[in-house]
């Protein structure tokens, strides 16, 4: 995460009523615009997608995960380049990102009708979602094989939190994790917005195409939401993990797409909502 991803403010710390002047860490948070540039070379077109809050540090990962994870684009080939504004948004240049695609590449716009405004806490809302996601999802990984033992999944947190680097300075950001099935991590991103800390790990790993992900396990370090399991979907990935509770909506949507969603994964102990099979317990073998 780049420097500006914390900020120190003077405050006043009261601890049994004695008051004492501190320093303390916070989290930026800081509205991106998202442009997108398309059509023919000698005609093209610029559209504001969407404005999402978020904490400033791998911008252009996290609009290219938030275009791929809403169907708007493809594959890592539909884009060109994805960069913040320099020229025409010379005001607010680090806080606007434009992507844009390659000529006679169509973006899908049909998907993005309404204009996009995400907050911290919410990113895409609505059951009617779950329609959506099953017409543009790229990856269908139901029936591929991807097992992990459950010791191995006591593990991650730990492996999480050594790598949280500014969530150890502020206490207020979410993080999203790629493992492979060994236990190793292979990408993680924070942010203020938990949606946000997983489009930027998924745009990550699209710009490395490593997707799908149907051969990984992502962690959550919150609580696992139905916009969470939708933008995993849509990478491919078939096991989830959170240190935190699922949400109802989350667990139909895992549920519907044979994802294994894991909560509360604290210590040595959590809980299988959703398909356990890719959940190796030796005690249990038979418990399934």
């Amino acid at each position: 995460m780049p420097p500006d991803s914390s900020i120190q403010l003077s405050i006043v710390k009261v601890h049994d009523e004695e008051a004492d002047h501190s320093l303390d860490s916070l989290a930026m948070e800081e509205p991106l615009e998202i442009r997108l540039g398309h059509g023919p070379a000698d005609n093209r077109r610029i559209k504001n997608v969407s404005v999402t809050m978020r904490t400033p540090g791998n911008d252009a990962e996290l609009a290219v995960g938030f275009l791929f994870t809403e169907g708007i684009v493809k594959q890592p080939d539909d884009i060109l380049s994805a960069e913040h504004c320099f020229i025409a948004c010379a005001e607010n240049k680090e806080n606007v990102i434009q992507v844009e695609l390659r000529p006679g590449i169509a973006p899908k716009l049909d998907t993005a009708e309404r204009n996009f405004y995400t907050t911290s806490s919410c990113g895409v809302c609505g059951k009617g979602s779950i329609n959506a996601i099953r017409t543009v999802s790229a990856y269908d990984s139901r029936d591929i094989e991807n097992q992990v033992s459950a010791d191995m999944l006591y593990l991650l947190p730990a492996i999480l939190q050594k790598h949280q680097e500014v969530f150890a300075d502020t206490g207020g950001l979410h993080a999203s994790a790629l493992f492979d099935k060994e236990g190793e991590l292979i990408l993680v991103r924070e942010d203020v917005g938990r949606h946000n800390a997983l489009d930027k790990l998924i745009g990550a790993a699209l710009n490395g195409r490593l997707l799908p992900l149907s051969h990984h396990i992502l962690l959550l370090s919150g609580r696992a939401s139905f916009e969470l399991v939708q933008k995993a979907a849509m990478a491919g990935i078939n096991i989830i993990a959170a240190v935190g509770a699922p949400s109802s909506l989350a667990v139909q949507l895992a549920e519907e797409f044979k994802i294994t969603l894991v909560g509360f994964l604290r210590g040595k102990r959590f809980n299988i909502y959703t398909q356990p099979q890719r959940i190796l317990l030796s005690k249990y073998e038979d418990s399934y």
